[in-house]
This record gives C-alpha cells, structure tokens and sequence, in this order.
C-alpha cells in the first residue's frame, strides 16, 4: 500500500480525520501545557520586583480596557535588533505578578517593556490626549477623556484580594488600605502619601497627570507606564543591558 494510499484513510474519512486532529491538538496543548506545572522552577528570582501599586493595578487595568495591548507588545525578545532598540531581553520574573500578562505579539506601536523614564509625565499626558502632538505620524488614536475623569478608588481593596488568590504576596495592610493608597501615591503633599511609601518604599510618588487638584484616570495610566522596566537592574545582568 503507497503512503497516498494509507493518507486517503483520513482524506475520505472525516471521522477518522477529526479524533487523528484531536490527538494531535491533544499533544501539541501537553507540550504547551506541561511546563506550567513546574512554573516555580523556571521564574528565576529577580530583585527588585515587586506586586502593583493600587495606582499601578488600576493603571494596568484601563491599559487593558481601552485595548492598549492591542497595538503595543511587553516583551522584547533575545534577538540583536531588539536589544538595541528596547533594551534588555525580557525576564520571566518581570511578569511573575501579571493577570493576565501582556507579552503580545503585535506591533502596531512599539514594545513599552523598557518605556518606564524613557519620556517625562507630560510627554505622556500630551501622547495620550493627542499623539500627533509630540508624534507626527503616529496613527494612535487619542485618550483625552482619561485626564478629565476622577479616578474611582471602589472596589480596590477586593482587587487586591482576588490578586491573592492567585498568587500575589500583598499583605492584609495593603489591601486595607488599597483605596487609600491610590491616592497617597498620586498626592505626594498629603499624610496618605507618607503612609503609601511605608508600604511601597520603591514606588514612584508624585502628581503623574499635572492636575494636583484630584486623581484621574490619566494620573493610572501614567503610573503604570512609568514603572514599566523600571524594578530590575539590568546592568547587573550582561553587556546586553547596554545596547540600549
């Protein structure tokens, strides 16, 4: 029997040809799959990163809503051209707290795993109102509302707590004062701000969108970009971190 013979088994048998593609679906999902339940052992351990702020998290969730991900990757592979574009390859351990995490693929806009410092807070509330402002030919579409509608602090400390569950180490002090939190990160001439750096000595504090008046949407998007790339020293690594 030729080999085209034994194939038309499958080609004249749709039965036969969908159980022979679920095995092999079956097989490529375990391949996949697998490795995930020896996740611990392939996150090497990092210094320096460390869970969200509230302000961070709330930031990183309307990165999500307003489909951000779409258009901008958060990994940056180990290749020459992206070394020297982004920066350091990306870590596992610079993902260990995300929720979905936010590697993509698709490049419309690019990578923002290293986008943390690269600009000032007001380039980025100028990119995000109007991203031909400060890019001509960006085809970005522009986010004005975020600067004119207050943040809403409802439901933090539950956020945190579901965060848990699923492996973020965030204590019960800060999940009790999660709400709390977002504003003292945002309003750095305040007692919740004195108490927030108590909880998060590393993070960055300060009025991210210009209006010192209340916290907006575009004060947490601004966060969360800002601290991107910003927990690991890279240096420490290789001459890689070097390219940049």
């Amino acid at each position: 029997m030729s080999v085209w013979s034994k194939h038309q088994i499958l080609e004249k048998n749709s039965f036969v040809l969908l159980i022979g593609i679920l095995i092999v679906v079956a097989i490529g999902g375990l391949v996949e799959i697998a490795p995930l339940f020896y996740l611990k052992s392939t996150i090497e351990k990092t210094e320096g990163v460390r869970p969200y702020t509230p302000l961070e998290l709330v930031g990183r969730n309307i990165y999500i809503r307003e489909g951000c991900y779409l258009c901008h990757s958060q990994m940056i592979r180990p290749m020459r051209d992206e070394l020297e574009r982004y920066g350091h390859f990306s870590l596992a351990a610079e993902s260990m707290y995300d929720h979905p995490f936010q590697w993509g693929s698709k490049r419309t806009g690019p990578d923002l795993a290293r986008v943390g410092g690269k600009y000032s807070d007001d380039w980025h509330v100028e990119h995000l109102i109007d991203p031909r402002s400060v890019v001509p030919v960006s085809i970005m579409p522009g986010y004005p509302f975020l600067a004119e509608t207050k943040l809403s602090t409802r439901g933090m400390g539950d956020h945190l707590k579901t965060n848990v569950l699923v492996g973020v180490p965030y204590t019960e002090e800060q999940i009790a004062s999660a709400s709390r939190d977002v504003l003292g990160q945002a309003m750095p001439d305040t007692d919740a701000s004195d108490e927030f750096m108590e909880r998060y000595p590393t993070a960055m504090v300060r009025d991210f969108d210009g209006n010192p008046k209340e916290v907006t949407e575009m004060d947490a998007l601004v966060a969360y970009l800002q601290m991107l790339g910003t927990m690991v020293d890279f240096s420490i690594y290789d001459d890689k971190a070097n390219l940049r």
